[in-house]
């Protein structure tokens, strides 16, 4: 089975077994509840119960995230949310480059791993992390400054916009290419992919790719990998290309080594790792954006982009 196939598949499910176990703790809990009977420890006992979901992987919420994570800051609808529709990362043959915090990590030193079969960490055991941000435009949602924030005006009216950020340390789009390898190369890369939840309930996906935003690999995306937006329209115009770069969500990022530009269709034979979406690290940015973080980056920070108010902007600046 290939690295595609395998990721897609993997939902990180508990086994029967952990399954089981947890039901019998939840049905005790019930019993004891039902009955009136105060016992000491039951609060322990019922935080031990969620950490064992967590452990088993059949709480949404909670997989992989840090103190004070996707609940706090969205409440538990929408951590379900975000973190059900978190892709699987797939990586290029070859690539060791893997999507980590900034704030532990900002060197290849401590965010390359392995590059090959299932990749939950770096070498040096810094988690994939992907950064998240929500623009809630959906009816009675779109005021919400916290869950919302942003434009909410035309067709993004009542779509909800989850967005997925890829950190890492540095970007080399034409590594190993004479001449040109330093020119292609930068300090710190963002890279991110959006989800799209339409009204009707169907699902839409992107990927930012170099200057814009892709779905599928191909020649159709060179006028938005350069920035030309005459040269994207035109294919879009004669279908070339999909407008905005959006198509049917797969649930999976395929990441391509070097400038770490996203697809979210690709060749599954060019990916040589991957990383189940439920065991990525997720962190929400908005408390980040609204503390006013002033690290210095050599790119600019997704806090700082277009996409960051308006979900359906075609620049990655």
């Amino acid at each position: 089975m290939d690295a595609r196939r395998r990721a897609l598949s993997e939902t990180g499910q508990g086994t029967v077994e952990w399954v089981a176990l947890i039901g019998l703790v939840s049905l005790l809990f019930v019993g004891v509840v039902a009955t009136g009977v105060r016992i000491p420890g039951v609060g322990l006992a019922q935080a031990m119960a969620s950490k064992l979901a967590c452990a088993a992987s059949i709480s949404a919420a909670c997989i992989g995230d840090g103190k004070g994570g996707l609940t706090t800051a969205y409440g538990s609808e929408m951590a379900r949310l975000v973190r059900g529709h978190a892709p699987t990362l797939l990586y290029e043959n070859g690539m060791h480059a893997l999507p980590v915090d900034y704030r532990r990590c900002r060197s290849t030193t401590c965010g390359d791993g392995p590059g090959e079969g299932t990749v939950r960490s770096s070498d040096t055991g810094e988690p994939v992390t992907l950064f998240t941000h929500v623009v809630d435009c959906r009816p009675g949602e779109a005021d919400d400054t916290e869950a919302g924030g942003g434009d909410c005006s035309g067709d993004r009216a009542g779509n909800l916009y989850i967005e997925y950020w890829e950190y890492y340390a540095d970007s080399s789009t034409f590594r190993g290419v004479p001449y040109a390898e330093k020119k292609g190369y930068h300090l710190d890369d963002w890279e991110g992919s959006t989800v799209r939840i339409n009204p009707d309930g169907s699902v839409d996906q992107r990927a930012s790719s170099h200057g814009g935003y892709n779905y599928r690999q191909g020649p159709a995306n060179w006028g938005s990998d350069a920035g030309w937006g005459f040269l994207k329209g035109a294919a879009e115009k004669v279908g070339f290309r999909p407008h905005g770069g959006w198509g049917p969500a797969t649930g999976g990022v395929f990441v391509s080594g070097g400038s770490h530009a996203g697809n979210i269709q690709a060749n599954p034979l060019d990916a040589g790792s991957y990383t189940p979406h439920a065991k990525i690290r997720l962190v929400p940015l908005e408390s980040i954006a609204t503390a006013g973080d002033y690290t210095h980056f050599a790119i600019t920070p997704p806090w700082t982009k277009d996409v960051w108010t308006d979900p359906e902007a075609e620049g990655t600046g």
